[in-house]
């Protein structure tokens, strides 16, 4: 924990850059259901494997302008010319197997779209059950769950590429299934 200048404790990953702080008080461990939103963060949380958040959430902006807004329509249709695009643009992580994935990962969510439920539905279906304790340290917080280990399987077994149980598991923690705020940390929804 850490108490930063407004005198509120927060999770102490947070301290090192004032995006991370907006980002942890706005955004990190709120339950969303809204399914754009819910696209953006397993993209992003792909784009993040072997690499920091905060490499990902400065280029954040940068990732909406190259993939259209994340509109996986559009996504969906992206050519082999685009994705030669994508991969000169110095924005983004330049990662071949990256941007493949998204486009992949788009016309994967497309097909969950179609099969009525849609993808919050799916994704808030492995949520853990029941409230559990918020961690008093980080070494409380587990890289992977059961949950999320479930969550893996079946984003992959649906066609999902970059979605190996930790991933998995820092998405579920970006969009809320599951709240990792530490036990005194300030923000409201905390514990919710």
């Amino acid at each position: 924990m850490i108490r930063l200048d407004d005198g509120r404790w927060r999770c102490s990953w947070c301290a090192a850059d004032p995006l991370y702080v907006s980002y942890h008080d706005t955004e990190w461990g709120t339950p969303s259901h809204d399914e754009q939103h819910l696209f953006e963060m397993i993209c992003l949380e792909g784009a993040q494997a072997g690499l920091s958040w905060i490499t990902i959430l400065r280029k954040r902006e940068n990732y909406r302008r190259a993939f259209d807004g994340f509109d996986a329509q559009r996504m969906a249709q992206y050519t082999p010319h685009k994705i030669e695009q994508l991969l000169a643009d110095p924005g983004i992580v330049r990662n071949r197997l990256k941007v493949e994935a998204f486009v992949i990962n788009a016309r994967a969510w497309l097909d969950v779209q179609s099969g009525g439920a849609g993808f919050a539905e799916l994704v808030w279906g492995f949520a853990p059950s029941g409230r559990r304790r918020r961690p008093r340290s980080w070494q409380e917080v587990p890289i992977s769950t059961p949950e999320s280990d479930a969550l893996s399987r079946e984003l992959i077994r649906r066609g999902f590429k970059f979605v190996g149980t930790t991933s998995i598991y820092a998405f579920m923690q970006s969009v809320g299934l599951v709240d990792d705020h530490m036990q005194k940390c300030w923000t409201p929804r905390a514990g919710t």
